[in-house]
């Protein structure tokens, strides 16, 4: 019996043409101004899978013009709601048509299972239809109670142009937490996707296009951070940011916005924690673990990566967790079987590494994995499953964001230590209670400082719920209502009824 339980290379076919990629910039799908391309090759199998346009300064600075000028001319920010939700609930119905070939997509560029790069594809429908809603249902206040004279209004309107910088883990579901809702609320865009995972976005472009949005709404421009990420956070035509990725990145975006004063948002790291109780169900709460650090091959903002838990249950608790995480199947994400595919980059192979080995030198220990693993007919690169124990709260490990398949366990004897604990990192995004009291899980709910918290559960996401974190997780919120009021203003109209005002000068 092996160690691991691990999927070979399954045989399924790759294409053999690389996906072309080019910017659409105002309703046209072109190249590069100095004709610059990148290629993006599998992470599981090492085939080439796509190659891109690279955007420079000329590329990006045409892009943002087209979304001014479109923003500009009204047509589509002053549009009825319903006329934009229409585009929108058929941009959902192409994307359910296209699932499929999205999905491959996806998996190929990032690693991750089909099985769940369907889900997500899926997933991302659903907020195109839930955006859809929202435009509809916009609208202002009203104040009659100012005197018989004076009507106030407050009215919301499009914040205007919106650039929004997409990560590589969940690059068609996250820019559907972002677009259909800047959209619905009037704004235009231009749309940066990581360079590693920039295919299903261009996808994403011609489906609005065949749904009628107009030319110039949204635009899209390949390639890497600098420059095109840069230009997109600093110029003065931007009204907007709307950005997920690394906390090191957001703190730039914001130094850059700074010389503007532009509206910014951020989703950004996490270090989130799970406090098991001694009361608490024990194998479900294994198994929510277990999901939680291995879901995306941990590469998730939202990775359970750390367990705090009771020193009466730390052993026992821990033992099923190493036990059921060898029963996970680790290996190729073409594989529908596969539920942990492959690590995004070697570089990012090794930083996980140094995380494991850092904690090992630091007094922690290896309960399992804490490697590379090798899968038979595959070139690319994975990590075992991966659980470190006798964490302290000093080490890196404990605080820090390792974006992999590595769980940290650290223990507590009191609410008061496991509040300190699940504290004690500078991110804020998420954090989960495990009890079956309900006074405990209400009391740590509500002095845990995280954005989501999850009771007796992990992950569980709806399109009505709002997302975002506290301190360096982030600021502003996407999904729900929420979702769209961070891309509009409030403006105030106060109307004087008849000839009414006071004379100032007898």
């Amino acid at each position: 019996m092996t160690e691991f339980t691990l999927i070979p290379a399954c045989g399924a076919a790759i294409p053999t043409d690389p996906f072309i990629g080019q910017h659409l910039i105002d309703g046209a799908w072109v190249g590069s101004a100095d004709g610059a391309v990148f290629e993006r090759h599998s992470p599981a199998h090492g085939d080439l899978v796509s190659r891109s346009a690279r955007g420079g300064g000329d590329d990006i600075a045409r892009a943002i013009a087209a979304a001014r000028h479109a923003f500009d001319a009204g047509d589509w920010a002053a549009s009825p709601g319903a006329a934009r939700a229409r585009i929108l609930l058929k941009t959902a119905d192409l994307i359910d048509e296209n699932r499929e070939r999205i999905a491959v997509l996806e998996t190929l560029e990032s690693g991750k299972p089909i099985t769940q790069a369907r889900a997500e594809i899926e997933g991302a429908a659903d907020l195109w239809r839930y955006a859809a809603a929202l435009a509809r249902t916009l609208h202002g206040d009203s104040h009659n109670s100012l005197g018989p004279d004076m009507l106030g209004m407050v009215l919301k309107e499009p914040v205007g142009v919106v650039s929004l910088i997409t990560p590589w883990n969940f690059p068609f579901l996250i820019i559907s937490q972002k677009l259909p809702f800047a959209l619905a609320a009037g704004c235009t865009a231009v749309v940066k996707p990581s360079e590693m995972t920039p295919s299903t976005t261009v996808i994403l472009g011609q489906l609005l296009q065949r749904a009628g949005l107009p030319d110039g709404v949204v635009n899209i421009v390949l390639g890497y951070g600098d420059p095109v990420g840069a230009l997109m956070t600093g110029d003065d035509r931007v009204d907007m940011v709307s950005f997920t990725g690394s906390t090191a990145v957001g703190k730039q975006i914001v130094r850059t916005a700074t010389g503007t004063l532009k509206k910014v948002s951020l989703e950004l790291g996490g270090k989130n924690p799970q406090v098991i109780f001694p009361d608490a169900d024990l194998e479900a709460a294994a198994d929510a673990i277990v999901f939680g650090v291995y879901f995306n091959a941990g590469e998730c903002c939202n990775s359970g990566s750390r367990i705090i838990v009771h020193e009466d249950v730390a052993g026992t608790l821990t033992e099923m967790i190493v036990d059921a995480s060898r029963k996970v199947p680790f290996g190729d994400p073409l594989d529908p079987r596969t539920k942990v595919g492959a690590i995004i980059s070697p570089d990012h192979q090794a930083k996980i590494a140094a995380y494991v080995r850092d904690a090992e030198t630091a007094g922690a220990q290896v309960a399992l994995g804490g490697k590379a693993l090798s899968i038979d007919g595959l070139a690319g690169q994975f990590h075992a499953p991966t659980i470190v124990t006798g964490v302290t709260p000093d080490m890196a490990i404990a605080t820090e964001e390792v974006f992999g398949p590595v769980l940290s366990v650290l223990t507590f004897r009191t609410m008061d230590q496991a509040i300190l604990l699940a504290n004690s990192a500078s991110y804020g995004l998420s954090a989960g209670v495990w009890s079956r009291d309900v006074h405990t899980c209400l009391e740590f709910s509500r002095r845990v400082r995280a954005g989501t918290v999850w009771t007796n559960t992990w992950m569980d996401g709806f399109a009505e719920m709002p997302f975002g974190g506290v301190k360096q997780s982030g600021q502003g919120r996407e999904l729900g209502r929420y979702g769209i009021e961070e891309f509009l203003e409030v403006k105030s109209v106060q109307m004087r009824i008849g000839d009414t005002r006071p004379r100032w000068v007898a």
